[in-house]
């Protein structure tokens, strides 16, 4: 019973990383409405000047106010945002300047109507997706929208008020929001200000109030608007029940929409994005593509992508199938996906694509295991002029391809007449049978099923005019020869059909091998791919192999920026500020995306498990096969074995340095010890014989006893160097052992100021100890070492005189001593640098020393448990700061004291 109350692990980790994502993301709070003229920008002004009151920082940074003076006069006082000038068909537009929000980067934006259009030219071509960029930013939005602008809405309000309004936001986009309020007003106060000119001017207020704004209007969408509010309040209710109890989504309520070329598809996608929502399930938007959907016309082809698009946008994952049998493909894919709810249009006439039974009948019958929900699926309420005109000039355009292949088929027919005429005497008439259905097999492969259909009817035809008695006419003296006509006619019918289907499939068949074929042979060239050009050269080349289109990699410096390609004739340019922005947002732009779509290049950014790796910008010659599903899909995929190429590429370098490194460090340590080994004995006798010597010439008062001192110092400066380079060998080899004990801090400071008495002298020394440092548990020989290289560098590196200090206190568990100086102080940029080994401040200096002394410090405190740091002090100087942690003494134990006497 404990095990199934327990919560899932995946989900806890989920929303650790929602929370996470959300934890980055700016705030959106929309002010919702039934329609214009409720006080939705009233609202949201009122609402952010309460909050800058309170000292948070706010822009507006669009607010339409439609020369309202109530409203106008709420923006007194805070900061507008300048709009951009975007120059557009000799006038200029004034619209939302995105980048400068960006950069001004305030606590929160006020954005007014969300579902507006911007003009071309801007960075994407609806303002909530600049909404989106400035969340993303980690921005706070204040925004506006009216109900008849959610996507999923969009046909219940065209047909309620009989207007089909263009400017719609994705309901993923109202979903998502942290907060929606509910801006309400009767329709009667609406109609009201609408007289008193408060919405529009009074010749405006008329003509929406005969159209739009009737009462019965008003009310319908009053009731969306308060329903739609219902619906995300439950919402919010249920996602708070989900993360109580840990329940998980049921995955048996995920649907399957099945779009068709009929008109109405669209109305069909929003109803199951609507059913979606309700359920708070996944969704799918599946197309079937069969022989006879293909040949349809380039605008319908065109409208059918764009209702994929529609559903993606509404947040349904969409595919694309080739099949000759729809209704199989659809319920294969559905169990495939284990899509328990399959939602279709109601035909009018029946499925024109399967003529023995409507398309949900079919349904019904192969899948009576899966729920079938059949909706209404009417036509637009209306449709744009020049939509219609376009329309019917690419169906012109497709009649005169299929009347082509209507025309080659009585050709071919005439033809085989022609040719079999010669052989009347020669073949039987059952022979000649054969040559008119080998024209039907000719011309199903060439035409396709219609032509074929023709080419049976009229090799029927014309076998009864040219070689039936009597010959050149439709008569038949033997009736015997219906039947031959009949089986013809069948035989010719079955094999156009069957031959057409197995042509098809052919090329189905033929595409996706093809396809199968350029990812083998892209992922095992990228295998053998050792260095970065050899990943570009493969990737474009591939790429433009696969998909007939040019291409470019972008890589980025060491700086993370896009350097642009070397220009070579024939290959396409880049625009780099896309390009860029594609690489540091990590998504799509260009062409066929959301983001300047009216570029003429797709860019997208090469994802790699660890980090984006560049960018891939794609230069179609026909932008119409982008919208494909799975083209797009398979470019992402090429796109993802270029990234994770480059990926393990950069890893491959990364590893074959490090051991470079690795081993050169290894042979510097072995030569390092082994020198300060063979040092170590001679330089020890030298200091011995040196300091021996100088006591005799002292005593004999000798001249040479000066540069015989000379010669001891250098000789123990030798010594500590050596001593320098056997400690690093050891320390890198793991060799030295702690041997710690309880120290007191004034003692080790006291022995490294001895060791160091003679360079001291020309250097004040300020100790500055706190008396009640508690002891230490540290190896006293190694912290006594940190001191005393810590002193030293401080000896060297400042001029004489100058005051060297040493400082220690405790906070926390934690003991912080500070070497520090007043002299010229550290070069700037390189103060955490100078840790490494065989690194100096100035490398010119004239200062005895090879750069192992720091280096050697952090070893040491880094053992114990503790950090060092170097920095400059404001008040001049250079300051290096070692902490070590602090430990629990153990208890002193008390002696008896003696009796007292008596």
């Amino acid at each position: 019973m404990a095990d199934s109350l327990r919560p899932d692990p995946d989900q806890l980790l989920n929303r650790i990383k929602e929370d996470e994502a959300r934890s980055r993301r700016g705030k959106l709070k929309i002010f919702f409405g039934a329609s214009a003229g409720v006080g939705k920008t009233y609202a949201m002004l009122q609402a952010a000047r309460q909050l800058r009151e309170q000292g948070l920082d706010v822009v507006v940074g669009l607010a339409e106010t439609h020369g309202r003076k109530e409203t106008a006069a709420l923006l007194e006082g805070i900061e507008l945002l300048p709009r951009k000038e975007i120059p557009h068909r000799d006038r200029v537009l004034w619209e939302f300047d995105l980048d400068g929000a960006l950069t001004r980067r305030p606590a929160l934006v006020l954005v007014d109507e969300l579902a507006h259009s911007n003009a071309p030219g801007c960075r994407h071509p609806k303002r909530w997706q600049d909404v989106e960029e400035l969340l993303d930013a980690g921005i706070d939005v204040f925004t506006t929208i009216n109900v008849q602008h959610l996507e999923s809405l969009n046909d219940i309000v065209g047909g309620l008020t009989g207007i089909r309004v263009w400017e719609t936001v994705p309901d993923r986009v109202f979903d998502v929001a942290d907060e929606v309020v509910l801006v309400d007003l009767p329709p009667d106060d609406l109609l009201q200000r609408l007289k008193e000119g408060k919405v529009y001017l009074p010749d405006q207020a008329e003509r929406a109030i005969e159209n739009f704004f009737r009462k019965g209007n008003l009310i319908a969408l009053r009731e969306l608007a308060l329903r739609r509010t219902a619906d995300q309040v439950d919402d919010e209710m249920q996602s708070y029940r989900q993360q109580a109890g840990g329940s998980a989504r049921s995955t048996r309520e995920a649907l399957l929409v099945c779009v068709g070329p009929e008109p109405g598809a669209d109305t069909l996608v929003r109803a199951a994005s609507r059913l979606a929502g309700k359920l708070d399930c996944e969704w799918h938007a599946l197309y079937v593509e069969t022989p006879a959907l293909q040949r349809l016309a380039e605008t319908r082809r065109q409208a059918i992508l764009n209702i994929l698009k529609l559903a993606q946008d509404l947040g349904a994952h969409t595919a694309t199938l080739a099949a000759t049998d729809a209704p199989l493909a659809v319920v294969e894919y559905a169990r495939q996906h284990r899509l328990a709810q399959l939602v279709v249009g109601r035909s009018r006439s029946g499925c024109w694509w399967q003529w023995q039974q409507p398309f949900a009948a079919q349904l019904a019958r192969l899948a009576p295991d899966l729920d079938l929900l059949v909706t209404a699926q009417n036509d637009a309420p209306r449709r744009a002029v020049r939509q219609e005109s376009a329309t019917r000039d690419a169906d012109q355009n497709h009649s005169a391809f299929v009347l082509h292949g209507y025309l080659a088929a009585l050709v071919f027919c005439l033809g085989t007449a022609l040719l079999a005429t010669p052989l009347l005497p020669y073949f039987d008439r059952a022979n000649i049978v054969m040559l008119f259905l080998l024209a039907v097999v000719g011309t199903a492969v060439r035409y396709g099923r219609g032509p074929a259909v023709l080419a049976a009817i009229a090799n029927v035809a014309a076998f009864d005019v040219f070689f039936v008695e009597p010959r050149f006419s439709f008569a038949i003296h033997d009736w015997q020869y219906l039947l031959t006509f009949l089986v013809m006619l069948i035989v010719g019918l079955i094999v156009g059909q069957l031959t057409a289907r197995f042509r098809y499939q052919a090329y189905v068949a033929s595409a996706r091998e093809q396809r199968t074929r350029h990812l083998y042979e892209m992922a095992r060239e990228l295998s053998g791919a050792l260095v970065v050009d050899q990943v570009v050269e493969i990737g474009e080349r591939c790429v433009e192999a696969s998909f007939r289109i040019k291409a470019r990699l972008l890589l980025p410096d060491e700086h993370d920026r896009l350097p642009p390609p070397p220009v070579r004739p024939g290959r396409p340019k880049a625009d780099m500020s896309i390009a860029q922005w594609c690489f540091d947002r990590n998504a799509p732009a260009g062409i066929g995306t959301d983001t300047l779509p009216a570029a003429s290049r797709l860019y997208l950014p090469l994802k790699a498990p660890m980090r984006t790796r560049g960018v891939l910008m794609i230069a179609p010659e026909q932008p119409r096969w982008l919208l494909i599903p799975e083209q797009r899909r398979l470019l992402d995929t090429f796109a993802a074995l270029i990234a994770i190429a480059l990926e393990r590429v950069h890893f491959v370098t990364v590893a074959r340095d490090t051991l470079v490194k690795m081993e050169a460090e290894r042979q510097r340590n072995s030569l390092l010890a082994a020198l300060s080994h063979d040092l170590r004995t001679p330089l020890t006798a030298l200091i011995g014989l040196a300091e021996t010597l100088a006591l005799e010439l002292t005593a004999e008062q000798s001249p040479h006893s000066e540069p015989l001192t000379a010669i001891h110092q250098q000789a123990v400066r030798m010594s500590l160097l050596v001593n320098n380079l056997l400690d690093m060998a050891k320390l890198q080899a793991g060799g030295v052992r702690l041997r710690k004990d309880w120290q007191s801090l004034e003692e080790l400071v006291g022995a490294a100021v001895r060791t160091l008495e003679q360079a001291l002298r020309s250097h004040p020394l300020r100790l500055e100890l706190d008396p009640m440092l508690p002891l230490v548990n540290c190896d006293a020989v190694l912290i006594e070492r940190v001191l005393a290289n810590l002193l030293e560098n401080a000896t060297k590196y400042t001029p004489p005189g100058t005051v060297i200090g040493v400082t220690a206190s405790t906070e926390a568990d934690r003991l912080i001593v500070e070497v520090w100086d007043e002299g010229p102080g550290l070069p700037t940029g390189r103060e955490q640098v100078l840790f490494e080994k065989f690194t100096r401040g100035h490398p010119e200096s004239a200062a005895p020393g090879v750069g192992l002394g720091l280096a050697i410090c952090r070893l040491i405190v880094e053992a114990h448990g503790g950090e060092i740091r170097a920095e400059n002090r404001a008040s001049g100087g250079a300051s290096f700061v070692f902490t070590l942690p602090l430990e629990t003494p153990p208890p002193v134990e008390e002696t008896e004291d003696a009796p007292e006497s008596p």
